[in-house]
């Protein structure tokens, strides 16, 4: 492929070199350069990556693309207006375009991303549709996992999971679609067919600086989809909609145009009434908590604007048995029960206790703490939300990354003053779990909150292998 090839249909200037040469491979990391390469200089989160052209070009770079004239270094320079977006479109023309051969299906929002595309993909496999998924856990290409680098990746590595996908006979790709991913143009000249919001509040206000902000480039997916099926109790819904061509509406609380009716939860999952046009069709799922119905609706939502048959929705969602991380309940022997969930949001927080609260037989001790170098301002509302539903809470660390674990406790306390006598803070999160499963007693849940499907611990900049089941399998077991 020449680099002409590869920039096809976007505008630039050739600034030095020349467009016709034949180029390797695309990259954005100057370390992983070869001869023959083509290096994207990127901007933001942290990094530069103008800083980088002499170091790709000595590794063996015959092209790079910048958003700015500068020493190329005897390599091939093309300048573009965003480099990011280019390299959406070079990284689809790279490959062929395996993303417009099959049926797109973005999910974006704070909390419920990875079930809802779990769900969907279910009804998918249940009807006999080969569909793939992309998301925070892993991704999938039909049956066959591949490791996770993110929620959404960069746009060369996300255009080659679609045609991987799409070479192993997938019709449909369900992802997960991340703020980052939409300010950053990884998804830039994609369309999906179906583009679903499942709400918002307070994360990631470290990058995107206020909740307008964070909702505007949430919005971004609704520009690129076909049908947008959006969350009516969320008001945030209104901002996702001004980009949206075609929207339908879902709901519990609020007049939708699918609705939840005759809502019947316990320990075992959740019932009800699923009404769209003139359907009206019973439907269950085997996961418990008011947020497993709006999870359950954004899913049907999803499969019904792509022309699913009611029958197909309702065999589906009952296949559907949870997702590693989500309310996941860790068999322990004992005559209380332990769970484990991604919650890392107050809101995020305050569902999962809401949804034990429906079934627990005594008290709630959940363990839970907050990231490092992430947004601080949520970190006393976190403690508020635990303390607010919890019987006891045990602060401890979670991927504290850069920043020293006690000075995060110090700033999630202030949401829990006043209640003293029902917290206790232990820094080593090892301890706090043993803490937590020592103090629980018959008919108890105790909730690990925050880490997930996560396997590991972020400190300083290394990931430390840490998985909670392997924890709480230690614990018991000395």
């Amino acid at each position: 492929m020449t680099l002409r090839e590869l920039l096809e249909g976007r505008e630039y200037s050739v600034a030095s070199g020349s467009a016709d040469i034949e180029i390797a491979k695309i990259e954005i990391d100057s370390r992983k350069i070869g001869k023959g390469d083509v290096f994207f200089a990127l901007t933001g989160l942290g990094a530069d990556g103008h800083n980088y052209i002499e170091k790709a070009v000595s590794m063996g770079a015959v092209a790079v693309v910048a958003e700015k004239e500068c020493d190329s270094f005897g390599a091939t320079l093309i300048v573009c207006e965003n480099s990011r977006k280019m390299l959406a479109y070079a990284s689809a023309n790279y490959y062929g375009h395996p993303a417009d051969k099959m049926r797109l299906i973005g999910v974006t929002g704070t909390n419920g991303k990875t079930t809802v595309t779990h769900i969907i993909k279910k009804i998918l496999d249940m009807k006999g549709a080969k569909a793939g998924l992309i998301g925070t856990n892993h991704y999938l290409v039909g049956d066959e996992e591949l490791p996770s680098t993110g929620t959404t990746p960069e746009a060369m590595e996300l255009h080659w999971i679609f045609s991987e996908m799409y070479k192993a006979g997938c019709e449909y790709v369900v992802m997960e679609i991340s703020s980052h991913a939409l300010a950053l143009d990884r998804c830039s000249g994609l369309t999906f067919d179906v583009g679903v919001f499942t709400n918002l509040t307070q994360d990631h206000l470290n990058y995107h600086n206020d909740m307008e902000s964070y909702a505007e480039a949430k919005s971004k997916l609704f520009g690129m989809s076909r049908i947008s099926v959006l969350n009516a109790d969320d008001s945030w819904h209104k901002t996702m909609r001004k980009n949206a061509s075609r929207a339908y509406t879902y709901g519990i609380e609020k007049n939708a145009d699918m609705q939840a009716n005759d809502i019947e939860y316990s320990e075992k999952g959740v019932s009800f009434t699923w009404s769209f046009g003139n359907s009206k069709v019973p439907m269950r799922m085997a996961i418990p908590g008011k947020f497993s119905v709006y999870n359950a609706l954004a899913g049907l939502g999803a499969c019904a604007a792509l022309g699913l048959s009611d029958e197909s929705l309702m065999k589906g969602l009952l296949l559907v048995r949870g997702v590693k991380g989500r309310a996941e309940v860790v068999p322990v022997g004992e005559k209380y029960t332990v769970m484990i969930d991604y919650a890392h949001t107050p809101d995020g927080i305050e569902n999962i206790l809401r949804a034990i609260k429906g079934f627990v037989k005594n008290r709630i001790i959940i363990v839970f703490g907050c990231g490092g170098d992430r947004d601080r301002d949520k970190r006393p509302k976190m403690g508020a939300a635990a303390i607010g539903l919890a019987d006891f809470c045990v602060v401890t660390s979670d991927n504290p990354r850069t920043e020293d674990p006690d000075a995060i406790i110090r700033e999630i306390l202030p949401g829990l003053s006043g209640y003293e006598d029902r917290y206790k803070a232990i820094t080593d999160r090892t301890e706090a779990i043993r803490y937590a499963l020592s103090i629980a007693a018959e008919g108890d849940v105790v909730l690990l909150a925050g880490k997930g499907h996560e396997t590991y611990q972020d400190i300083m900049g290394e990931k430390i292998h840490y998985d909670e089941r392997e924890i709480i399998k230690k614990i018991l077991e000395n």
